[in-house]
């Protein structure tokens, strides 16, 4: 594995950090932007969620559109999306442009998770694939740990003495910071080379070759060659790749795995925890401050699992990891249930004697009254308080109402985190850029990644109005009991790729 294929490996998924960076930089958004334009359940749900919409379309078509004009050209509109939806998510004067500026970012977002993963694949070695292809996963947690230390520090720095920083404008550079890595992002994009499977498909085999000797030298780039060459004869024949040719029965067994994992990933419920990380750590009452401190310790166990997942993927293998990572994220997930299921709520005259914000003494009729479940809680303080207000001091009143295992359900989330960083997360990516052949691997990808991202966007939209009408608990059992399912439907079906060539899979499990 020379430095030249991991430096352009990492270049290439540096869309992946992006994505990461805005997952995290939105749990902390929304804490400011969410009283500021006085937004409900719903409409927190759609600006947290509207970049899954738009990623999910953009799945759809950004694997077939890169097989007509390469990944490259794709991925440099990617990086110049995302300055844009950057900038104008900074700028946001409204609901309305906040929610079409991350949209953009979601266009970005959807290609760029589809193509990164495809490209790094068709310049890999059967080798070292797992590894480089989990590059991607790497980058989107290193965005996620980028992502969480910048609202740390944003949120620590915004007090009431300071100049520059307020509760009005804090998020406005929360968001705007994602313009640096995305420039950077563009112009290191215009260095890396073209796919060399790419190339051969458009019989541009000159310069397919040309990069393969660039990246690996002489003699392992006449390996290469050769499996590539053998691959593109067996296709000659083929007519034209169209969605419906991905269920023929050829391809039948392939795409229902990679359809099941696809969901998988995201039913659990990993960008819902992600998205909305400092509000769940708000709801044990641990405070607002403490809650972002948080989000970094998460990002920071994200990290180390996902080297974890990188050193092991090629040793160990694709299905140990994932069968090991669903398991612990199903028993992760239900020890946070039962840690939410423990809470009572409760405050006491003195407690809300010590309230500052506007309309404290409102809560005057709740003093002392025991709840044993959040919901009937958070509804009594909106009754109280409104909405605007309740949301932007909900840290500060749980921590003063809520009595439970703060310490469990911290052990949960980041036990599904650690899990989910060393399975789910990498290994899902890696199974699907080397499952299906050279003609259908961007359609194939793009078209169970629509699925994937289809799923995250109804688990994000409705992840606020589960909290506040069905409570943490019963939230977190749902996703844990998905998860236990999960576990026993990739048991019975999932298959190894570890070691073997893109061409040898193709052989094993749709030309034999």
């Amino acid at each position: 594995m020379t430095k030249k294929l991991v430096l352009i490996a990492f270049v290439v998924s540096l869309g992946g950090f992006l994505f990461g960076f805005d997952a995290g930089i939105i749990s902390g958004v929304m804490n400011y932007a969410g009283p500021e334009f006085n937004l409900n359940e719903i409409q927190s749900g759609l600006v947290v969620s509207s970049p899954s919409f738009a990623a999910m379309l953009a799945m759809l078509f950004s694997g077939r559109f890169s097989d007509i004009i390469g990944r490259k050209k794709i991925l440099i509109v990617v990086a110049f999306l995302y300055a844009v939806a950057a900038l104008f998510s900074a700028y946001a004067t409204s609901f309305e442009m906040l929610f079409i500026a991350r949209m953009i970012g979601g266009l970005a977002f959807g290609a760029a998770l589809v193509l990164a993963p495809m490209y790094i694949a068709e310049i890999s070695s059967a080798k070292n694939r797992g590894k480089l292809v989990a590059i991607q996963q790497l980058n989107i947690v290193l965005g996620f740990f980028a992502a969480f230390l910048s609202n740390y520090f944003f949120n620590k720095y915004n007090t009431i003495g300071s100049g520059f920083l307020t509760d009005a404008n804090v998020w406005r550079w929360m968001l705007g910071v994602e313009l640096i890595p995305a420039i950077l992002y563009f112009i290191a994009l215009f260095f890396v080379p073209r796919s060399p499977r790419w190339l051969f498909i458009k019989n541009k085999v000159q310069e397919g070759k040309s990069v393969l000797i660039q990246i690996y030298g002489d003699v392992k780039a006449r390996v290469e060659i050769e499996s590539i060459e053998q691959n593109i004869n067996a296709d000659k024949n083929k007519s034209k790749v169209r969605i419906r040719d991905l269920f023929k029965p050829a391809l039948r067994f392939i795409l229902v795995v990679g359809i099941v994992i696809g969901i998988l990933q995201q039913i659990t419920g990993i960008n819902a925890v992600y998205f909305y990380a400092t509000s769940i750590f708000k709801q044990t009452g641990i405070g607002t401050d403490a809650a972002f401190s948080s989000g970094v310790l998460l990002s920071t166990i994200t990290l180390i699992f996902t080297f974890v997942a990188m050193y092991l993927i090629d040793r160990m293998g694709r299905r140990p990891l994932l069968l090991i990572g669903t398991a612990g994220i199903s028993i992760s997930l239900l020890i946070c249930a039962y840690g939410f299921n423990q809470a009572t709520y409760q405050l006491s005259a003195n407690e809300m004697s010590q309230f500052q914000f506007e309309g404290a003494d409102k809560l005057a009729p709740y003093a002392d009254k025991l709840y044993d479940n959040d919901v009937d809680f958070k509804n009594d303080m909106n009754i109280a308080i409104g909405n605007q207000i309740y949301s932007k001091n909900d840290g500060e009143i749980l921590e003063a109402a809520v009595s439970m295992n703060a310490t469990l359900v911290l052990f949960g989330v980041l036990g599904f985190i650690a899990c989910f960083a060393f399975s789910l997360g990498p290994v899902m990516w890696v199974l699907l850029s080397e499952l299906y052949p050279n003609m259908y691997r961007g359609l194939a990808i793009g078209f169970i990644a629509f699925i994937n991202s289809f799923v995250s966007w109804i688990v994000q939209l409705i992840f606020p109005w589960e909290l506040a009408n069905i409570g943490n608990a019963l939230s977190f059992f749902i996703f844990g009991v998905i998860a236990l399912a999960g576990f026993f439907i990739l048991l019975k079906i999932l298959p190894e790729t570890k070691g073997k060539t893109l061409e040898e899979i193709e052989f094993e499990f749709v030309l034999n």
